[in-house]
């Protein structure tokens, strides 16, 4: 993933719906009232309240929250489906509330793909034409558009069903349609409102897994949406927790877990454990450290790369009681992880719970 810089930027952004005159605006923003008292008080329900966080190009960021925590109205002001009430949406630099309708529409048509819980597929077209919609709709010739969607339709694993119907189609073969076609019009940004969250349970996890080697090949910066903190984790690079509206932590799953913000946080990572999140590179010791205490590291020691998970570098070092050695993207040793390291990592995470 490059993080070399934020391809979204979302700043102080609010979502009051209902009464938005100054009296209740003043109450709701500057005295931070609650959202019961906006609500009995003013009539006003505040949907998104005062939300910053960025997305970095290339990046899976999972915005997670319950029912009602203002998810998925947040990511509809990125494309503008909602206006905000006050606050800023910046993607790559330019400030979405500025685009007259033209440039709004180029916007939706051109560099913003979504996807749907419920699928969304037109029923009297076939899988093919449901790809290719997002290209007709832009003025690209039946051939060139069919071309489009046949070769969008391999990279889902759908190659044979092209002439097939919406209603012939399993839920999983659905979603995959309406991934393809938010991908046919080659999108620089992805947005998915709990796209696996009407699937069953083993469908999901297979989804789930197609979506994170996809987005390995196709590197489109994304913002998913799910209640599902198992999901987030698996998923994204970093996940926002939203409550009541608010982010209450924006984090990578490691950090999430490993340090949650508060209590409410802390409840929802109970049930993830640590092996599944935490990265040899958090638990490594210098070369140089090692060394000092324990003499020469021998030439035959195992490797792993730095972002490989605590379950991994358990199952590595069974085979032998010795150090792991941790080398980098480019193959250069960093670091080094013992025996003690390990225990260390697994005890703590123990005690936490």
């Amino acid at each position: 993933m490059d993080s070399s810089g934020s391809a979204i930027k979302i700043e102080n952004v609010w979502k009051v719906f209902g009464n938005t005159s100054p009296e209740a605006l003043d109450a709701i923003q500057n005295q931070k009232i609650s959202k019961t008292e906006a609500l009995e008080k003013y009539n006003s329900v505040i949907g998104v309240s005062d939300v910053s966080f960025d997305v970095k190009q290339g990046e899976i960021f999972c915005v997670m929250g319950l029912s009602g925590s203002g998810k998925s109205t947040l990511v509809r002001h990125i494309n503008r489906l909602l206006e905000p009430t006050s606050g800023k949406i910046l993607i790559n630099g330019q400030d979405v509330m500025t685009l007259d309708r033209d440039n709004l529409q180029e916007l939706r048509n051109k560099k913003i793909g979504m996807v749907f819980q419920n699928f969304a597929l037109m029923p009297h077209r076939s899988v093919v034409d449901n790809i290719a919609m997002p290209l007709e709709i832009r003025g690209i010739s039946k051939n060139d558009r069919l071309d489009a969607a046949n070769k969008i339709l391999e990279v889902v694993e759908l190659q044979g069903w092209g002439n097939k119907f919406a209603h012939e189609l399993s839920g999983g073969m659905q979603q995959r349609v309406g991934l393809a076609r938010a991908l046919a019009a080659d999108p620089e940004f992805l947005l998915m409102d709990e796209p696996f969250s009407a699937l069953d349970p083993l469908i999901r996890r297979q989804l789930q897994s197609e979506f994170i080697k996809l987005s390995k090949q196709m590197k489109k910066t994304t913002v998913f949406i799910t209640h599902d903190l198992d999901e987030a984790v698996r998923v994204g690079h970093r996940i926002a927790i939203m409550r009541d509206g608010k982010v209450i932590q924006v984090g990578t799953p490691e950090e999430i877990v490993v340090s949650p913000a508060d209590n409410y946080v802390a409840d929802f990572v109970k049930g993830i454990s640590r092996l599944k999140v935490v990265q040899a590179k958090s638990i490594m010791q210098s070369i140089e450290s090692f060394e000092n205490k324990n003499g020469k590291l021998s030439s035959d020691l195992k490797r792993v790369d730095e972002h490989d998970l605590l379950n991994k570098l358990i199952e590595t070092s069974a085979s032998k009681d010795k150090p792991i050695l941790v080398h980098n993207s480019n193959s250069e040793t960093i670091g080094v992880i013992s025996q003690s390291d390990l225990l260390k990592a697994v005890i703590e995470g123990n005690d936490g719970e």
